[in-house]
């Protein structure tokens, strides 16, 4: 007798949590927005609205929020990104001079390479001067200019036009890094004002 009242101990043991799950009840919203009551769950199409794990009693014991609308997921996720971006601005700069100190050298850095490109043009043009002095002389003396030597010159023609691109993309760079750096340094300095 003794083992038979154990064992159905140990069986309403087993079964207890399964009827204690059955005797919750779920409320959620309809495709009309009517409350509905199941014992079986929320079907999936209706989990987007939130729902409510009642117990057996009626009392409210759990509560799934609605999922965000498009707008509330954009807002999270800019909030996200300027979490992260904020996070990483802090981890690169402990002050706003050294922001500024940043800015000095990416400026010198570009200013390094519009001389650099000024440099070259410079040398292209001298290349090209000399060309066409030797073009000019062979024509006054009456002579036809070999076909190399003019694709010659409209090569370094081309050539410190590509320069003169690449000192306007240097520049526009130098002006988009201030732009930066200057919104970097607005942004540390609200960030440091909080945290202090």
């Amino acid at each position: 007798m003794a083992g038979a009242l154990a064992r159905i101990t140990l069986l309403m043991g087993l079964l207890f949590p399964l009827l204690g799950n059955a005797a919750e009840i779920y409320r959620y919203l309809n495709d009309k927005n009517l409350p509905v009551l199941d014992r079986q769950g929320v079907p999936p199409q209706f989990i987007y609205k939130g729902y409510e794990v009642l117990n057996d009693q009626g009392r409210v014991i759990k509560v799934v929020p609605p999922a965000p609308s498009e707008a509330e997921r954009k807002r999270l996720a800019e909030d996200k990104a300027r979490a992260s971006s904020d996070a990483q601005l802090m981890r690169l700069y402990s002050t706003q001079e050294d922001i500024d100190r940043a800015l000095k050298r990416k400026l010198d850095e570009i200013d390094g390479l519009i001389a650099i490109a000024r440099g070259n043009k410079q040398s292209l043009h001298s290349q090209q001067v000399g060309l066409q002095g030797q073009a000019a002389e062979l024509e006054r003396s009456g002579r036809e200019v070999p076909a190399d030597i003019i694709v010659k010159i409209d090569n370094l023609k081309l050539e410190q036009a590509q320069l003169d691109k690449d000192i306007e993309r240097y520049e526009a760079v130098g002006k988009e890094a201030e732009a930066s750096f200057a919104a970097d340094r607005a942004r540390l300095g609200e960030l440091l004002k909080r945290y202090q």
